[in-house]
């Protein structure tokens, strides 16, 4: 069903379109990422399981792959499956001109020295955007991610280097217990529909269509919420999406060992509110580098701040003329400016 409005308002909330066929316009059928069950995965239950399973994976992998490359960025989920690459193989970390990523480019150039990796620094400019943000949208037909142009551009990359397989460490937030800001606080629902909107639909669109339908899905009271389901179900399906369809659009299979793993046991929630998220991945990064620190959680780097910086607003009659647009952060005017592109491109 084509429903400009409603698509328009549902990837300014949450970066997709979360009803499944509901689309921009007739002939544009966008498709959703779909986890695998918890059944069809691996229970672990140590860091030791983690290690252990991975390794066979990447065995198995090697069996169908002569050249496997790697997404590394600084922080510990990437790092943690770079210790399974054989030497030689590369590594693609994502850079700024500005510099703002320095501290995550060290560390990853660590990672690459220990392991004998080739590492690739890859900028992101506007005039990347503007080249491969079209391809990443015809792909999905549906704006997209600000990590898409990024990851379709190390794609690109990565096939030039001869690579066959692209590994990435995507999963692991949801599945050991990352995001810790977003699931440890006890939540109402209120604030939990205000923190996870994006940017909010009425304060940039002409015609918003309300969303609350969504957060009303996992109501589990009169002010409370399943934050953890809604995890699972609509955060998992908008982040690994953008994987999907960036690797899809570059023709560059891809591959997420922590995708095939389930937590044996129930989250420890004390755990991560003590500060201690992942946990077991950060035993298993405790294992593969005890000469470092474990570092905090490193989202990928994404440039939009700099390169949006000075980016006046949309134009399009679908979006108001009173944007505040000093009060918007970098991916908040990529939401914009990528969403006026793709209504321009249909």
């Amino acid at each position: 069903m084509a429903n400009k409005d409603f698509c328009l308002s549902s990837y300014i909330a949450f970066r997709y379109i979360w009803k499944d066929g509901m689309d921009f316009c007739e002939g544009f059928q966008h498709n959703n990422y779909r986890p695998l069950a918890d059944n069809e995965r691996i229970a672990v239950r140590t860091s030791a399981d983690i290690d252990r399973e991975i390794q066979l994976q990447f065995d198995d992998l090697y069996t169908r792959y002569d050249s496997i490359g790697i997404l590394l960025s600084g922080g510990m989920d990437s790092a943690n499956l770079a210790a399974y690459l054989r030497p030689g193989s590369h590594a693609y970390t994502f850079n700024s001109v500005s510099g703002e990523f320095n501290a995550d480019v060290e560390r990853a150039k660590k990672y690459c020295q220990k392991w004998q990796l080739h590492h690739h620094l890859i900028d992101i400019s506007m005039e990347d955007y503007q080249r491969l943000t079209p391809i990443v949208m015809r792909h999905k037909y549906a704006p997209v991610h600000s990590i898409e142009p990024q990851i379709y551009k190390a794609a690109e990359m990565a096939r030039q280097d001869g690579v066959q397989l692209m590994i990435v460490g995507e999963s692991a937030d949801l599945i050991f217990g990352g995001m810790d800001k977003l699931i440890a606080p006890e939540w109402t629902f209120d604030g939990f529909r205000e923190r996870y909107t994006f940017l909010d639909p009425a304060l940039v669109l002409t015609k918003p269509v309300d969303q609350s339908e969504l957060f009303e899905r996992y109501r589990t009271g009169s002010t409370t919420i399943d934050v953890m389901k809604f995890m699972d179900e609509v955060f998992a399906v908008e982040s690994s999406g953008s994987y999907l369809n960036a690797f899809g659009a570059a023709w560059m299979p891809y591959y997420d060992p922590y995708a095939k793993l389930v937590m044996a046991d129930p989250l420890d929630m004390q755990r991560v509110r003590n500060g201690e998220p992942k946990y077991l991945v950060r035993g298993l990064y405790a294992m593969k580098y005890p000469e470092l620190e474990i570092p905090f959680k490193i989202p990928m780097p994404r440039p939009v701040d700099a390169v949006f910086r000075d980016w006046a607003g949309p134009t399009r009659p679908e979006f108001r003329r009173d944007i505040p647009m000093d009060r918007l952060t970098g991916n908040q005017k990529w939401q914009l400016w990528c969403a006026e592109q793709f209504l321009n491109m249909i």
